[in-house]
């Protein structure tokens, strides 16, 4: 055992009363169970939610000798490496070689992550990225292309900047097609690029920073304090490469080597007016023991007693999310969930940490909108495999949702895309982003070839579903990989990359589960940028139909009584005909405005949370709706 304290979560076998959200309906009722198979004329489902566009990937992104992609070998193992890592994350020998270059499980042409930035959507490749121009959602165009191979393609952008992670052992410095063949080369790259997007259509390769595990994925940061610089925080989880091809790498053991590149995470600067000497500063032990100093002090391998799963050992993180207005960030790390303080961003400080005995593989993180929950993501058998069929556990490959309490951890329940999958599709928990409806924690949620679960985690312990998408297989016969490897709200519409089909755009459609009031108020949040890995706090205006989407979760939730409802209801009508104070009736109407906050507030005092939240939330909307007609 080792000295820090890691709290475990447990039990998977006998599933507790801690508000999974399993498979709550009969499979026969899904429409998600039993679609017909098809890479381009698969069957779909959908709930609550409608594909408005769709875009196949355009040439050089797609191998037409299978458009598709490689079958996959049969599964000989229940866990797995992270998509595309060239080995198990868990094991390197100390002095080891690159693997020798291959197919990533066939994923060379692979979509990836995304990111926005204006009208344009980038979407990463194995192969390189796109772009489109989605100011008409419905009808989203090419922009440009660019092949610059590498894996695993994940993008952020920054104003000018585009950012790519780069791992595989095949990438050139200079975006060659033809890769690398010698164990050692100066022309292998490996870490993060940086293109200049000024003229997105020919977009200028300005750094090169090499890292001796390469970038899976990585997180852009943003420091109030340090305009000047950009930081990025980079998560390799592949194989080190030898000191003779960068020097100062090592994959030595940690007791033998205290310089190892194992342990740790790359902390790159990028001075915004200097791109070109970006350069990594700080290489982090956030996975230190603080008693004993010991930089392998989290999880070490290995299952947790009999019936659980066989936990990757922490030597790495896959995604690291940073929230810089509350000043935290949630690392996903192998083994475990680490919550940061990233006051200072080139030396992030571990605040705590958690291990969970149903988690194969920590993968990525999302807070809520205040800060206050962090949901953390299971990719269970590496996001290649089936880990959706209706004989797995609802808590193994599927998310665990945390409240954040004293900037400690504190586990409140799981969540999991309840429709049964085939063998032939893989699926486990990925990608997400929150879809900002006010007095409310929603997220839209990629699950491979599992389709897009939208749910609500207001309550931590019972999540629920709200809405969905799903295809087919791609195969009638084969597993090969595909499906949703991201789906994020932006602007009023999910994107998502489906990794062997292109770009897919949805809309919510109203329920009773979520109303028209609740997607025009979260609709009414706009962005200029948006990186997933990189969360800001959203706030609404004092809005008529941000009203009346509280009004609507407080009538839902019987949190409001029926005369106030009504009193609320008339109060913004009357409002909605007034323009400013020179209106006839003004004064009446917003002096009413403000009594009815009043009353609101009065009410909250009484109320039990969330109405309580939303109740005092209504009431600084109505009294910003009267300053607004003052």
């Amino acid at each position: 055992m080792r000295s820090v304290a890691i709290r475990f979560l447990c039990c998977s076998a006998v599933l507790l009363g801690i508000g999974i959200e399993g498979r709550g309906q009969e499979a026969a009722k899904d429409p998600r169970v039993g679609l017909k198979p098809g890479l381009r004329d698969a069957g779909q489902a959908a709930r609550n939610m409608e594909l408005v566009a769709s875009l196949p990937k355009p040439e050089g992104f797609f191998d037409p000798k299978a458009p598709g992609g490689e079958p996959m070998p049969p599964d000989r193992t229940t866990t797995a490496a992270p998509s595309g890592t060239a080995t198990p994350p868990a094991e390197q020998a100390a002095g080891a070689a690159p693997a020798p270059q291959r197919s990533a499980s066939g994923l060379n042409f692979a979509n990836s992550d995304l990111a926005f930035s204006g009208s344009l959507v980038f979407i990463g490749n194995f192969n390189g990225f796109n772009s489109y121009d989605i100011e008409t959602a419905k009808k989203p165009q090419l922009f440009a292309s660019v092949v610059c191979p590498g894996g695993q393609g994940d993008v952020s952008v920054h104003g000018n900047l585009l950012f790519m992670s780069v791992e595989q052992t095949r990438a050139r410095i200079d975006c060659g097609t033809q890769g690398v063949q010698e164990t050692v080369s100066a022309e292998r790259f490996r870490g993060v690029r940086i293109f200049d997007i000024s003229d997105v259509k020919h977009p200028k390769q300005v750094a090169d920073v090499q890292t001796c595990r390469g970038s899976h994925t990585h997180t852009l940061v943003t420091d109030p304090k340090d305009t000047a610089n950009l930081y990025i925080y980079g998560s390799g989880t592949g194989t080190v490469r030898p000191g003779e091809e960068l020097a100062g790498c090592s994959a030595g053991d940690p007791k033998d080597d205290s310089n190892t590149a194992l342990f740790s995470i790359d902390v790159i600067q990028v001075p915004i007016a200097a791109p070109e000497k970006s350069r990594v500063v700080n290489r982090p032990r956030i996975f230190a023991d603080p008693a004993t100093g010991a930089i392998s002090g989290l999880w070490p391998g290995g299952d947790h007693g009999p019936g659980t799963q066989n936990t990757s050992l922490t030597n790495q993180c896959h995604d690291i999310t940073v929230f810089p207005e509350v000043g935290l960030a949630a690392g996903a790390c192998a083994g475990n969930g680490i919550l940061l303080d990233i006051s200072d961003p080139v030396h992030p400080v571990r605040l705590d940490q958690a291990a969970d005995s149903n988690f194969a593989y920590w993968h990525s993180a999302t807070f809520n909108n205040d800060g206050s929950k962090v949901i953390f993501t299971d990719e269970w058998g590496g996001g290649t495999r089936p880990r959706c069929r209706a004989t797995d556990l609802p808590n193994w490959g599927a998310d665990a949702i945390f409240d954040i309490v004293d900037r400690r951890l504190r586990f409140a329940g799981y969540y999991k895309m309840p429709a049964a999958q085939t063998e032939q599709e893989n699926c486990v928990a990925h990608n997400g982003s929150i879809i900002p409806v006010p007095g409310r924690d929603i997220m839209a949620q990629a699950w491979y070839q599992g389709g897009v679960s939208v749910f609500d985690f207001t309550d931590s312990a019972h999540p629920r579903e709200i809405a969905f998408f799903d295809r087919g297989p791609i195969d009638a016969t084969r597993l090969i990989t595909g499906g949703f490897w991201s789906a994020y709200w932006y602007n009023g519409n999910i994107y998502g990359t489906e990794i062997a089909r292109g770009l897919d755009v949805f809309r919510l459609t109203p329920s009773a589960y979520l109303s028209q009031n609740e997607i025009d108020a979260a609709s009414l949040v706009r962005s200029t940028e948006f990186n997933a890995q990189h969360q800001k706090r959203i706030t609404w205006p004092a809005n008529a139909v941000v009203a009346r989407a509280y009004l609507d979760q407080l009538v839902r939730s019987n949190g409001i009584l029926p005369a106030r409802a009504r009193e609320v209801k008339t109060a913004l009508d009357r409002a909605e005909k007034i323009h400013d104070a020179r209106d006839k009736g003004a004064a009446a109407v917003t002096d009413g405005l403000d009594t009815l906050a009043t009353e609101l507030e009065s009410d909250a005092a009484a109320a039990a949370t969330p109405d309580a939240a939303r109740l005092r939330s209504l009431a600084t909307t109505v009294r910003g709706r009267s300053a607004g007609l003052r």
